[in-house]
């Protein structure tokens, strides 16, 4: 098989309904590259609406339900591509979008990653939450993004339409170099899902890569298509996948500290969840908890590995230098522009 230039692979589960409203559009705007569905053995009839539909169209079968992380590990194997693009089944592309994402990553062999511009399908003025335009840790690990601090979302007037070095890239819509994915053994399976697109970008930029956000292309992103908002599996994912990303990447310099502060943060945002009546969710935080207990082992010995191979750096650059969480529920600032403290 020929190595393609870029390949759009597509990770499926149980969604023949976005199959059937998105991929004609990512077919026909994606010419002349391929687009690939892997499936995550999905137990509706995606797989029969495939081959019915697109008897011509290439489908990976995962042979289990891997979550994101580990579902595209076992796909991406069996892609030969310079580029992947990991795109969510519930994005509706535009015309031309892979161009400008690809003449960025041909200017420039130390970008390992980019994202496009991701607004919300169903406000058409709004950036959407899994992405914005481009994304970034505070100095204690939580993510938050051009055009979305935690759940405010703002208004797209093309304030952030500037090709910019961000933290990490949204896995709704991911382009990244092949052979710097597979250089750092791809995706930590274990994740499943959520804040493994985070820990992949950290390893990239640890290992001396840039990750970037460019605008000119325009994704719209219908988002909670696997997990919703008010899944108490995806807060479990969240802040036990968000730890061990902390824990694993974070220089060692105040490392401990911080993790205790944040552990102390876990606390509370866990007792607001019981205050409120969440009941589930405060328990999936706890669960986290232990879960990152049992992780962290095996966490430490992956740092020592790290540190011993070539090129590794710990990379703490474009990060915000303050406390997003107070910022934001305390002094009650909503928008990027808004922050005043530096990044470092």
């Amino acid at each position: 098989m020929s190595k393609l230039k870029v390949a759009v692979v597509i990770l499926n589960f149980n969604g023949r309904k976005f199959l059937e409203k998105f991929l004609p559009n990512v077919i026909s705007h994606s010419q002349p590259h391929e687009v690939i569905v892997a499936d995550n053995a999905s137990s509706d009839d995606s797989i029969a609406f495939l081959k019915q539909n697109y008897p011509s169209l290439r489908v990976i079968q995962t042979g289990g339900n891997f979550g994101y992380a580990e579902g595209y590990n076992k796909a991406l194997k069996q892609v030969n591509a310079e580029y992947f693009i990991l795109l969510n089944s519930d994005v509706e592309v535009s015309e031309n979008w892979i161009d400008p994402l690809l003449n960025l990553m041909d200017s420039d062999i130390s970008i390992a990653a980019c994202q496009p511009k991701i607004i919300d399908y169903a406000k058409r003025d709004t950036f959407e939450y899994a992405g914005a335009s481009g994304g970034f840790l505070d100095k204690y690990g939580y993510p938050f993004c051009r055009g979305r601090i935690f759940n405010s979302l703002e208004k797209d007037h093309s304030q952030y339409n500037n090709a910019t070095e961000v933290f990490w890239a949204t896995g709704a819509c991911l382009f990244v170099r092949a052979s710097a994915f597979n250089q750092i053994g791809g995706f930590d399976g274990r994740y499943f899902a959520h804040m493994e697109e985070i820990d992949l970008c950290w390893r990239l930029k640890n290992f001396g890569y840039k990750i970037f956000v460019e605008p000119k292309s325009v994704v719209y992103h219908i988002g909670g298509g696997t997990l919703n908002k008010l899944s108490r599996q995806k807060t479990y994912l969240n802040f036990r996948n968000n730890l061990a990303t902390f824990t694993k990447n974070h220089p060692s310099r105040l490392l401990l500290s911080k993790v205790f502060y944040r552990m102390i943060l876990d606390g509370v945002a866990a007792f607001k969840f019981l205050l409120s009546g969440q009941a589930k969710h405060f328990f999936a935080v706890i669960h986290a908890h232990f879960t990152f207990y049992t992780w962290l082992p095996s966490i430490l010995r992956e740092r020592d590995s790290l540190k011993k191979q070539k090129n590794f750096r710990y990379n703490f650059t474009n990060v915000y230098n303050g406390n997003i969480v107070w910022e934001h529920y305390v002094k009650g600032l909503k928008k990027f522009s808004d922050l005043k403290k530096p990044f470092f």
